[in-house]
């Protein structure tokens, strides 16, 4: 059963961001997002400095299933990317939660963003629509 933090907004392709209430925020991929994709074995990050476009793809992953890219739920900045997954992909998979992929400032398209409520609604549906 996937999990949806309260205190994170989510994006409709399946990403999280934490407002770290100092001008930046964390990004990453849902515990539904990483169920569906099942074992990751490869990150691709963007470099620090790269610019974020909200719906645009920022970074890839692939999975022993399929390759995905991620797309960014916010436009903005990289400021920081988690090194950590270039060498342990799985992480994601062990803690979606924590293994965020980027660190993001000068951000802007925040409110379109869904609370948890609704982002557990969608993937409901989702889910009914694959059985």
């Amino acid at each position: 059963m996937a999990e949806f933090p309260k205190e994170l907004k989510y994006s409709r392709s399946h990403e999280w961001v934490k407002d770290n209430s100092d001008g930046t925020y964390l990004i990453g991929l849902t515990d539904f997002a990483q169920q569906e994709l099942s074992d990751l074995v490869f990150v691709g990050l963007p470099e620090i400095g790269d610019p974020l476009e909200a719906g645009e793809a920022f970074a890839n992953v692939e999975s022993v299933k399929a390759a995905s890219d991620v797309y960014s739920p916010l436009t903005g900045e990289v400021a920081e990317i988690n090194e950590e997954l270039m060498d342990a992909p799985e992480k994601i998979n062990q803690d979606p939660y924590g293994a965020w992929l980027v660190k993001a400032e000068n951000v802007t398209g925040s409110e379109d963003l869904l609370d948890s409520a609704k982002y557990e609604k969608l993937t409901e549906e989702e889910k009914a629509k694959e059985s």
